[in-house]
């Protein structure tokens, strides 16, 4: 069994930085775990602890229901794979393969046998005698993992590996990633900044900022019902759009954006949709909908980003920022619509979009409020 635990996991640098704060999370066994967020939300540093080359300040982490605590690296039967490869440059890849086998002292017959099986597996037998100099970065990549899976560790390390590849081979190795954990079954934990990386290779996301467990889930449960404003921006590109917004008797206001919400507390909101549960529409009367000024087009071929604009406000958040090249009074609106609808820059245009697909949270805590049911809603005229 190799299930991992941090059980109020805090760290606290030397210079007064908490980069992890009472984290408490269970990566059950075989499990694909990602942690993901922005730079410096701590999941690197939390990766680290359960490797043991940080501790941390108070709390306690388990492997396999063991704490591990003040246990050195080489004794947790972890295997670990960097962001810079951490190749040994003078010796070849076989060598490499092999090479913490053979410091585990591991019989020189299955040592053979398990970097063959690997070897194999990652499409490394042509490569076998070059050094990782001549190898390319998906090559070198391929290796250092090759080298953390020829030891069959309990558990599976991985920091940021993909960061340092070009678009199509990231997109190729998350492929190669997702077929040996389904085969291996390894414990894995997985850091990230790319969420589009958390959402395809994890069974469940961990999303973190300034050193805090925010929300642990499925990418669809992260995805469809993020527990407050920062999942929401961060979680989905492009990312969810996000508008200051009031309620008062039932409705809520967001600039030209109006939809009646029986039941909504009244006060300060924030209200989130999905560029992709917008929909273009010929009917500016229909209910759910807004009309948006053209200001951005960008074809995609297989679909067409829009980046419009209506009377509002827009939220900032760590995903989005701050910036806006609007006026004064314009909030941002992004839409994902079909590549044959092509709308012209200055074209005003009307996006509706579905109640079970709009979003709630408390402006002044961030956290989610309770989803709108399925009522009759109306926008207001003009842009």
């Amino acid at each position: 069994m190799a299930e991992v635990s941090f059980h109020e996991i805090t760290k606290v640098f030397p210079n007064g930085t908490t980069a992890v704060d009472a984290l408490t999370c269970t990566i059950a066994d075989g499990e694909f775990m990602v942690l993901v967020g922005p730079s410096g939300c701590g999941k690197t540093t939390a990766l680290r602890m359960i490797a043991g080359l940080e501790e941390p300040t108070s709390g306690a982490i388990a492997i396999g229901g063991k704490v591990v605590n003040g246990v050195s690296p080489r004794d947790r039967d972890i295997a670990m794979v960097f962001q810079n490869y951490a190749l040994y440059p003078h010796k070849t890849v076989l060598q490499n393969l092999a090479f913490g086998l053979r410091q585990h002292k591991v019989p020189n017959a299955q040592i053979v046998e398990r970097v063959r099986e690997v070897s194999s597996l990652l499409t490394l037998d042509e490569l076998l005698d070059r050094k990782p100099a001549q190898l390319s970065g998906g090559q070198r990549q391929r290796v250092a993992m090759g080298r953390a899976l020829a030891r069959s560790p309990r558990v599976f390390l991985l920091d940021e590996p993909l960061s340092n590849l070009d678009a199509q081979l990231r997109t190729q190795l998350r492929t190669d990633l997702k077929q040996l954990h389904q085969r291996f079954l390894t414990t894995t934990v997985y850091v990230t900044h790319d969420q589009v990386e958390a959402m395809t290779l994890g069974d469940r996301i961990a999303v973190m900022s300034d050193g805090k467990l925010l929300q642990l889930g499925t990418p669809q449960e992260i995805y469809r019902r993020p527990a407050n404003v920062f999942v929401a921006g961060f979680i989905g590109s492009p990312p969810m759009n996000l508008l200051s917004a009031t309620a008062a008797d039932g409705r809520v206001h967001a600039g030209d954006l109006e939809l009646a919400v029986p039941g909504v507390p009244a006060g300060e909101l924030v209200i989130g949709v999905r560029p992709e549960a917008l929909r273009l529409v010929t009917d500016a009367t229909e209910d759910q909908a807004m009309q948006v000024r053209t200001e951005v087009v960008e074809l995609l071929g297989h679909e067409t980003i829009v980046y419009g604009s209506i009377r509002g406000q827009n939220v900032a958040t760590a995903a989005s920022g701050a910036g806006s090249s609007l006026p004064s009074g314009r909030a941002k609106v992004i839409a994902r619509l079909d590549a044959r609808r092509q709308p012209a820059v200055g074209e005003t245009i009307t996006l509706a979009m579905s109640l079970e697909d709009v979003h709630l949270f408390d402006a002044k805590s961030g956290q989610a409020v309770a989803r709108p049911e399925p009522l009759a809603s109306r926008p207001l005229a003009g842009s």
